[in-house]
């Protein structure tokens, strides 16, 4: 039963993989509304896919308390959430 959960949880996120590919490669698209093309569609889909990465490790690295032990539950969280709007800026 273990190994069922831990074979469907993997699925989920492959699933999760492939379709972040599709949807970023329909993305990819100029201005004007045409497809792009080349090198110009290699950038945007890379783009596009950093963007819609999961947490970076980075992130949960920093997620640790002033006296240096992780952060769990909500804390973590909103510390993680907190880090991600910053590297946006």
């Amino acid at each position: 039963m273990r190994n069922l959960l831990v074979v469907i949880f993997a699925s989920l996120f492959v699933a999760n993989v492939a379709f972040a590919d599709a949807s970023c490669e329909s993305k990819a698209v100029s201005k004007d509304g045409k497809p792009l093309a080349g090198a110009a569609k290699a950038a945007s889909i890379k783009k596009c896919e950093k963007e819609t990465a999961p947490t970076a490790p980075s992130c949960e690295s920093k997620a640790v308390s002033k006296d240096g032990k992780p952060l769990a539950g909500a804390a973590k969280a909103a510390s993680i959430k907190k880090c991600e709007a910053d590297a946006k800026k």
